[in-house]
């Protein structure tokens, strides 16, 4: 991590913002979006169309949209927090009345150029806004539950759109990410235990009333994925057998037989860890990891040295939603956890979810630019 040179300034021109850019983290951002290039030629059998080459382009996009979010002032991501949250919720409003469906999901907006999914955008714009309410209340003042149902109806109301799609993995991210602001806002452990009691009591209505019958058979299939291995139980069964196929060392770039085969499913999307385990093997995987877990470190550094309660909120809150990405694909992969279609940042084919990521690695930017700030609290 390079050294503070920028004192208790207000403002920094753009010359002294290049200068404090943090180039270092940059470079492992694209090593990651390298791997996931090389990632999705394997998955078309060798080939740069279709996946690959749309990959290079939209990694070349977001990483002038990274250093341009970087390279503006961070109060003014601050002002325009609520104003980017009302944009994006009207945009899962527009998917609601006209989106485009796709694999029994309306989650889409059709731009011409590229389908913009909101839901991704939400995921970081959420954690924006709370990041800005929460920057401008005392610990004392989080305690107090009226203060918390502003910052509630901003979790809400996106989650409850969200499910309407229905994309129950985005959803309960977006819950999750903002669940991870509330805690590092002050909020009371007990309140923690007293919200995951009331979500355990509520298990059984939701499985009665509001899960949809493949949501229930992704839970079902995770208990037992024997039971209906070449139904319900493909998906992981598949995965799993790719994962052990690969062993120590794996079977070679583009010489994975799953996915070269076609055995294995949505190799270019939610399993693309799989087929990058099966050619690198126990290692390669380990090496990838370490990778997402050096951008984890540079992010949770960049926020405890923030001087400003906002940047240090949001770098905290982004970097807690790109662990959550990770973490819960390879969970899912691996059959920890019950499927629930959240791609793996930087490497799965996506158009939304690489910009929204590299968005958000931008804020991260942001704050460690200008992590000499004394940003108001009022």
């Amino acid at each position: 991590m390079k050294q503070a040179a920028v004192g208790q300034k207000d403002s920094m021109n753009i010359t002294e913002r290049i200068f404090q850019f943090n180039w270092s983290y940059l470079f492992f951002i694209t090593v990651v979006a390298v791997v996931g290039y090389f990632a999705l030629y394997s998955a078309a059998g060798g080939d740069s169309d279709p996946w690959a080459s749309r990959h290079a382009i939209r990694y070349g996009i977001g990483l002038v949209g990274l250093i341009i979010v970087a390279m503006i002032d961070l109060k003014v991501w601050q002002a325009l927090a609520y104003p980017l949250y009302a944009l994006g919720l009207l945009l899962l409003i527009i998917v609601e009345i006209k989106g485009q469906i796709g694999m029994g999901a309306q989650r889409w907006i059709n731009l011409g150029f590229m389908n913009l999914q909101p839901s991704e955008v939400m995921k970081i714009v959420v954690i924006l806004a709370l990041a800005r309410y929460f920057s401008r209340v005392t610990v004392e003042e989080v305690r107090n539950p009226k203060t918390l149902l502003v910052p509630l109806a901003l979790i809400g109301m996106p989650t409850l759109l969200v499910l309407i799609q229905p994309d129950l993995g985005t959803a309960l991210m977006i819950i999750m990410a903002g669940a991870a602001i509330f805690f590092l806002s002050g909020l009371p452990y007990i309140w923690f235990a007293g919200a995951a009691g009331g979500a355990l009591a509520m298990i059984p209505i939701a499985w009665q009333f509001f899960l949809h019958d493949y949501q229930k058979n992704r839970v079902m299939t995770f208990l037992n994925p024997e039971n209906d291995p070449l139904g319900t139980g493909y998906h992981i069964t598949q995965s799993k057998i790719a994962l052990g196929s690969g062993g120590l060392t794996g079977k070679g770039f583009l010489e994975g037989t799953q996915s070269r085969l076609n055995f294995l499913p949505e190799k270019q999307t939610d399993f693309i860890f799989t087929l990058f385990a099966e050619e690198w093997g126990f290692i390669g995987g380990c090496v990838l990891m370490g990778l997402f877990i050096v951008l984890m470190i540079y992010g949770y550094l960049i926020a405890f040295r923030s001087n400003n309660s906002f940047g240090r909120l949001l770098a905290l809150g982004l970097t807690t939603n790109f662990l959550l990405y990770v973490f819960i694909n390879i969970s899912m992969v691996m059959g920890l956890i019950p499927v629930v279609g959240v791609p793996l940042p930087m490497i799965s084919n996506g158009g939304s979810a690489m910009l929204s990521v590299l968005f958000g690695f931008g804020l991260i930017m942001c704050v460690y630019i200008h992590r000499d700030y004394k940003l108001l609290r009022r």
